[in-house]
């Protein structure tokens, strides 16, 4: 078991909504979410859209100022007040390479403006050689440093994002869908490029993505969300191959096989019903106002994330 390098307790990330015209009712967008992650692990974050994979991914690297709980980086608490200290230890890489790369900047300064926050060269020379360095590293080349982010493909702003994120030598990176806004046959190439440096340099990863094949290649651990909370975490293949929770087994369901003839054996679990809002929450369970399997127990209370053997962590009073 390698060293623990991120430990998220209790996170909770609330957003006040205005619902009058003196009123304000908070949006649970995380409600009390925990794990940890290794050095140069992936943990793999998968859920709906708008269930709050972002918002802990912020929240974590204090885009986002956390409501509550507390996270700990290499053993320290980091809060408002010291994050500071760690900035440059933990970075991001954005969902979409469209709009997170600024069109009046070249790559070369893109890339060296991280340099340049934490004074991380000596002189003009040593700071070209590290952009040319990390050009190279996510496989572009040095001629790439002095034009501008329009005159890239998809694929290749996404690389520049991730150089951005390396200059700094981080040991931990937030991934952001970062693949989900690229053609399919440009995923892999990008996929590949993270674990390669993951190899190279031991970087950890919170990948935060909503393909489960994606997640299940790259993660060693899988956090399934629901409404804010976590619902089910496993390994990787252990939740694909046996996922227990209600909502994870619909997940999994929905995953499509190359196999023809396995996927007419498959059966498709539909869930009924439609996602309820953050700031009209059911009480109890989140998930059992669309579960087949939901008890007056689920009405009263919501269910921990108990260890079911192993490992395997599941928040279900009925599985």
């Amino acid at each position: 078991m390698s060293k623990t390098i991120l430990e998220v307790k209790n996170l909770k990330q609330y957003f006040p909504i205005k619902t009058g015209l003196f009123e304000t009712t908070p949006l649970k967008a995380v409600d009390d979410v925990s794990f940890t992650i290794g050095e140069g692990e992936t943990l793999g974050l998968v859920g709906e859209s708008g269930c709050g994979k972002t918002t802990v991914g912020r929240s974590i690297i204090h885009l986002y100022k956390p409501t509550g709980g507390q996270i700990f980086y290499d053993g320290e608490e980091i809060t408002s007040a010291n994050i500071e200290h760690h900035r440059k230890d933990m970075q991001m890489v954005f969902q979409d390479p469209y709009s997170s790369l600024n069109p009046r900047m070249t790559v070369g300064d893109i890339i060296g403006e991280p340099l340049d926050i934490h004074k991380l060269y000596s002189g003009k020379a040593e700071r070209k050689e590290k952009i040319e360095y990390l050009l190279d590293l996510v496989g572009l080349s040095s001629e790439h440093a002095t034009r501008y982010a329009h005159e890239f493909s998809g694929g290749q702003r996404q690389r520049i994002g991730i150089a951005r994120a390396l200059a700094v030598d981080p040991k931990f990176i937030v991934c952001d869908e970062p693949v989900s806004a690229l053609d399919v046959s440009i995923q892999a190439q990008i996929i590949n490029t993270f674990e390669d440096l993951q190899n190279k340099l031991g970087i950890a990863y919170l990948f935060i993505a909503h393909d489960l094949l994606i997640v299940q290649h790259m993660s060693r651990r899988i956090a399934v969300m629901y409404l804010g909370k976590l619902v089910e975490l496993a390994g990787a293949d252990e939740l694909c191959e046996h996922p227990i929770h209600p909502y994870s087994v619909s997940l999994m369901s929905a995953v499509p096989v190359p196999d023809p003839k396995s996927a007419r054996a498959r059966h498709r679990i539909v869930l009924e019903g439609d996602v309820p809002s953050p700031l009209k929450m059911p009480s109890g369970c989140a998930f059992r106002t669309r579960c087949r399997f939901a008890s007056e127990k689920c009405v009263e209370a919501m269910p921990p994330l108990t260890d079911r053997g192993g490992g395997h962590f599941v928040a279900c009073w009925n599985k």
